[in-house]
């Protein structure tokens, strides 16, 4: 399986994060199989056209989200994600939970910001 991304310059949302997203969901999709070497910084970087600090970005959002691991200079691999993607959610979960209970947000109006949140797009 190959790295297949493709970046929107025509859309605000930044080169970094379409690249953060696009890897992310491929390695949650099984579409980048789990210890996959993904290009070097340098090489995705200049295949895509975009700065080399553009891609180290999205690369330390994705290995802070346990989608992807370095491995020195043996380089970079997905991880298995899965798991890490499941705690992430669930801590967010469980913030978000305590922050409604906090305002005094009942279940069904703290279940319909979310279902909101994510009509308006921050779902993905």
């Amino acid at each position: 399986m190959t790295l297949k991304l493709a970046l929107d310059q025509d859309t605000a949302t930044p080169p970094y994060e379409q690249l953060r997203a696009q890897i992310a969901e491929q390695a949650r999709t099984g579409r980048l199989a789990v210890g996959s070497k993904l290009p070097t910084v340098r090489g995705l970087a200049q295949e895509l056209g975009l700065a080399a600090n553009t891609v180290a970005k999205a690369y330390r959002v994705l290995e802070a989200d346990g989608v992807i691991e370095t491995r020195g200079r043996a380089g970079t691999f997905v991880a298995a994600a899965g798991d890490a993607a499941e705690r992430h959610a669930a801590a967010a979960a469980a913030t978000y939970v305590r922050e409604a209970r906090r305002l005094g947000l009942s279940r069904a109006e703290a279940q319909a910001a979310v279902a909101e949140a994510l009509r308006a797009g921050y779902g993905g």
